[in-house]
């Protein structure tokens, strides 16, 4: 009997969901999101524990870069199992190293990853498409039959997206080709942690030989 069907269904709602919570208002939005965010939750292959950490990271991150940057920046800080992405845009050499530098002294980050680049703050515009750029990949994503899609972490910034995540050598290409795929992307950069396929995390069934 296959079972996935129904859940990949639930995931795609709570995708779409999500999206449309942003445009919303007051407490229905405050439902839609905490719904999507508890089921997504419940199947992110992290512990509740580190899922908890990362958002500890990623609030104090954003005030002690905002500090440093104020108008000169924009910067943008994921989290995933404690290893840190930064992207956005900075004013010169001197402040992307101060960034890093910051974000190293938070306790319990375990690494940084600078992808921040030397040069104005993107516009309006160019964040909305970002964003947009993101909900098209997490969709398809979820599309993806093969690939545990609560796995991957998508941020995207200039038309680049970056992948996190605990996830396969299999899942991982996957859910890089299918990034590939979205109209808008620029490039795709790896930053996936890999685990085995036989690790009790991944749940999802290796394709069939032959």
């Amino acid at each position: 009997m296959n079972n996935k069907r129904p859940l990949s269904g639930l995931l795609s709602k709570i995708v779409l969901g999500t999206a449309l919570a942003a445009s919303l208002s007051g407490c229905v939005a405050l439902a839609v999101g905490g719904a999507a965010t508890a089921a997504l939750s419940a199947n992110d292959r992290r512990t509740i524990g580190m899922q908890t950490e990362d958002k500890s990271i990623n609030v104090k991150a954003e005030i002690k870069l905002q500090q440093l940057t104020g108008s000169a920046g924009h910067v943008n800080v994921t989290s995933y199992n404690r290893k840190v992405l930064l992207t956005g845009e900075v004013r010169d050499e001197a402040m992307k190293q101060a960034a890093e530098r910051e974000v190293r002294a938070i306790d319990n980050v375990v690494a940084v990853i600078n992808e921040l680049d030397i040069a104005g703050p993107s516009s309006y515009t160019s964040r909305s498409n970002d964003a947009l750029i993101t909900t098209k990949v997490k969709a398809s994503l979820v599309d993806k039959k093969t690939i545990s899609a609560t796995s991957v972490k998508v941020t995207t910034e200039r038309g680049v997206v970056y992948l996190q995540g605990l996830v396969t050598p299999r899942e991982g290409n996957i859910a890089a080709d299918v990034a590939k795929g979205v109209a808008g992307v620029n490039r795709v950069v790896k930053i996936f942690e890999y685990i085995a396929e036989e690790d009790p995390r991944s749940n999802q069934p290796a394709p069939a030989q032959g």
